[in-house]
């Protein structure tokens, strides 16, 4: 007899008790290697791969994506089998995994009777237990959705989005036996209201179908919504704003962008600069890198710099430790292997916790102006903003200068107006004068 090992959600912080289901990487029959990754599951911080605890089949997965799960909760199992010859095995060769409790030489189940752990089979591809489900609630025939996942398999998403397109109608029925007797004329049916599944609701209307989704708010968005309205309620935050003459760090750049990129590996980009400067602009004005704690001031004299970037599952701040100490390509070097794993949802709880002050780069989607919101327990956050060529005057001239709005939003408890001013103006000698960098003036 097959040993069944099951998939428990594991323990992925001190604080953490539920956990929400992402995407499923391998589906029910699939022939699966030890260690190889499951399933993605989302955290209040990050998201988290779990790796099969062994070879075997996949079956039984209890919890779809979406759904949420507590810690040591048991989520689908496996079937401790060798893998198949020739081919990976599981549904995507055709194969599927053999039933809980059969040994390999057990017949293979017959089309009346399929095993209850291997996805139904129409239409040339497999239908998927969650996508049956929503089928059998609308009357649907597996036949008339078009599948898009992996080797022909139905998704629950392929029959939802069928659904919401307006398509969905019921399966053919088997056409009535002949009457022996002319049967009585009835009186037509009045028109029902077909209800939705939970997942999409629609209203009929004069022009055609109006539709609503209703998907649970992932941890991650649940945990950033709880922390702004804690900034917003508890801090004191005000923002203040000066523009930036881009120019000499785009001359600069533009110089030597192809030489750092031969040596180093990686692109020169404007945050390094940003970075470098407000290293500067927080040992000038301590209290912006500092947080209040109890009825005390914390004060640190080391920069731990959270940059926005984002990612799969939406805005996250991984943190550079120590800039002060890093160089320009490290800086780089650090923001993009950061940029990689969140685009893979690969980001681990550590790398977002901590930091000391965040900056966010509002110009890559193109904002002119924003009022950032702080970080708590952070007390400052800088906001970048996309680089336009605007009018100035220079030495009683009118001329054209590339240039950027930068706003800071603090904590007016630890910092006074005059420090956040000082402090945008050091950014902003700075960035004018890149030489200071390297002078330390």
């Amino acid at each position: 007899m097959s040993d069944i090992i099951p998939v428990e959600v594991p323990t992925v912080g001190e604080s953490i008790s539920e956990v929400q289901i992402g995407n499923w990487l391998k589906q029910e029959g699939d022939w699966v290697k030890s260690g190889e990754d499951l399933v993605e599951i989302e955290t209040e911080k990050a998201s988290v791969q779990i790796p099969a605890p062994a070879s075997g089949y996949l079956q039984s997965i209890t919890k779809q994506s979406d759904e949420f799960a507590e810690v040591g909760q048991q989520i689908a199992s496996i079937q401790v089998a060798e893998q198949p010859a020739g081919g990976d095995g599981g549904s995507s060769n055709g194969g599927s995994a053999p039933a809980a409790g059969n040994t390999a030489s057990a017949p293979a189940p017959t089309a009346s009777a399929p095993a209850p752990s291997s996805p139904a089979k129409s239409g040339g591809g497999f239908v998927m237990p969650a996508a049956q489900r929503v089928l059998d609630e609308h009357k649907l025939d597996a036949s008339q959705v078009p599948a898009t996942g992996p080797g022909g398999r139905l998704l629950k998403e392929d029959v939802l989005a069928y659904i919401r397109n307006g398509s969905s109608r019921p399966a053919p029925a088997a056409p009535p036996a002949a009457p022996t007797a002319p049967a009585a004329p009835t009186a037509p049916a009045a028109p029902t209201q077909q209800m939705s599944s939970p997942e999409t609701a629609s209203l009929m209307t004069s022009g055609g179908y109006r539709s609503e989704e209703v998907k649970p708010m992932s941890m991650l968005r649940r945990t950033i919504a709880s922390r702004l309205v804690q900034a917003q309620q508890t801090a004191a935050l005000l923002t203040t704003f000066n523009e930036i003459n881009m120019a000499p760090v785009m001359a600069i750049r533009s110089k030597y962008k192809d030489a750092f990129a031969k040596k180093h590996g990686v692109k020169l980009g404007f945050m390094s600069f940003f970075a470098k400067a407000t290293v500067e602009a927080l040992r000038r004005y301590p209290a912006v890198n500092a947080e209040i704690r109890g009825d005390s001031m914390v004060y640190r004299n080391y920069q731990d710099i959270g940059i926005a970037i984002g990612g799969g599952k939406g805005l996250v701040v991984p943190v550079l430790r120590n800039v002060e100490r890093m160089s320009f390509a490290e800086v780089e070097g650090s923001i993009a292997e950061y940029a990689r794993l969140a685009g893979e949802n690969r980001l681990q709880p550590s790398d977002l916790m901590g930091g000391t002050f965040t900056i966010s780069n509002g110009g890559i989607y193109g904002s002119l102006l924003s009022t950032p919101i702080v970080n708590p327990p952070q007390s400052g956050i800088l906001g970048l903003h996309s680089i336009q060529e605007r009018p100035v005057a220079e030495d009683g001239q009118v001329v054209i200068r590339p240039m950027m709005y930068v706003a800071l939003t603090y904590d007016h408890r630890i910092v006074d107006g005059r420090e956040a001013v000082g402090f945008l103006v050091a950014i902003k000698e700075t960035i004018e004068d890149p030489a200071r960098l390297f002078l330390e003036v």
